[in-house]
């Protein structure tokens, strides 16, 4: 139910709406607790609390009802055991963008023994393929961009406005709510000299008496395209014998990379880096830019490839910079309002809040989440 105030259709509608989502994980699972408050053998105080983790989602509206001031509506929508490891509810089931860039290594001669040279970029085209086959996030590409310009101190390094990166402006491009990036710190061997091509070179190695391991060192971030901050930050490393002859490889991932121990150990430290995004990523909320207001009509930048569905609720918010820090991170401000979707088309969706734009001051480039 829900209660007409000042005639209010739209607000008492959202509020029936709410309370009829509450009631569906309420019936699917509830907890009770109580805690009582004793004083010389007397209770003094009895508290009782009901909750649920369960969460509702593909619903809809099949019946409304109004009488007096009150509003019923009866929803219909799947139900869902909820996880109460993760804040993030509701957006766990949505697939948030997320673009990944490229590597830059930061000694380029290293990559000379087994031509590696293309590492910057296979790198991440790996990740993706990782990300793409979870299934979890949508996933673009942009391996040939480059977000770091002094890649010794990257990410540390701040720019002219006070940023640290262009991940902003990279993201805007692209329509990520998130960009993943970093720096290949080391593909060096241990011994430089144990890849020689004499006679006598090939004999030692062949005999195992020089040490041919070489190493992978990674930096991976992971930053919030909205506000440029970063979300997650890990180096990974490994070391493995580098025991391709010459000429076998030919190139970062190629069938003679992945023959090489040391090939075999790099897959599985791409596997541990993309399980790290994953997880860094699955208790975030789903963000989307507002792309148009037209009365209380709300048009957004995500649709049903996101998972988005109509009957979905957004809450909205204004992104706002000051004269002052117009490089620094967006501020949002929590409108209290939301929008319920009524068409999803694959890349963008609409639908309606229950106030006009202009009364509330939501524009273009505001922000929707569900958390």
């Amino acid at each position: 139910k829900g209660t007409i105030v000042n005639g209010d259709l739209e607000a008492a509608r959202a509020e029936a709406y709410q309370a009829a989502l509450r009631d569906l994980a309420l019936q699917y699972e509830a907890r009770v607790s109580t805690r009582d408050t004793m004083e010389n053998g007397v209770v003094t105080e009895s508290h009782m609390q009901v909750a649920a983790s369960a969460r509702a989602h593909n619903a809809r509206v099949v019946d409304e009802q109004r009488s007096g001031n009150l509003m019923r509506v009866t929803v219909r929508a799947e139900v869902s055991e909820g996880h109460a490891s993760c804040g993030a509810g509701e957006a766990a089931r949505l697939k948030k963008r997320v673009a990944v860039t490229g590597f830059p290594m930061l000694y380029p001669d290293q990559a000379r023994i087994g031509r590696l040279d293309d590492a910057g970029e296979i790198l991440p085209q790996q990740l993706q393929a990782r990300l793409r086959e979870d299934g979890g996030v949508q996933v673009l590409g942009a391996t040939t961009s480059r977000l770091f310009d002094d890649l010794l101190n990257a990410p540390t390094q701040q720019q002219g406005d006070n940023r640290l990166t262009n991940v902003v402006q990279v993201a805007r491009e692209l329509g990520a709510q998130f960009v993943v990036t970093g720096v290949i710190r080391d593909l060096g061997v241990a011994d430089p000299s144990a890849w020689g091509t004499s006679v006598l070179d090939r004999m030692q190695r062949g005999i195992g008496v020089v040490d041919q391991n070489r190493r992978f060192v990674v930096d991976m971030m992971v930053y919030d395209g909205f506000s440029g901050s970063p979300v997650y930050q890990q180096r990974f490393a490994t070391s493995a014998e580098w025991n391709a002859g010459p000429g076998a490889s030919d190139g970062f991932g190629s069938e003679g990379f992945r023959q090489t121990a040391y090939g075999q150990s790099v897959n599985s430290t791409l596997n541990e880096m993309a399980n790290a995004v994953t997880n860094a990523l699955a208790c975030q909320p789903f963000m989307t830019r507002i792309t148009r207001v037209d009365g209380n009509r709300v048009t957004l930048a995500s649709g049903a490839t996101a998972g988005l569905r109509p009957g979905d609720q957004l809450n909205l918010y204004r992104s706002a910079q000051y004269l002052d820090s117009l490089g620094g991170t967006p501020e949002l401000t929590d409108t209290r309002l939301s929008v319920t979707l009524n068409n999803v088309h694959p890349d963008f969706s609409n639908g309606r809040m229950p106030q006009f734009g202009g009364q509330v001051n939501i524009q273009r480039d505001d922000i929707a989440i569900i958390w």
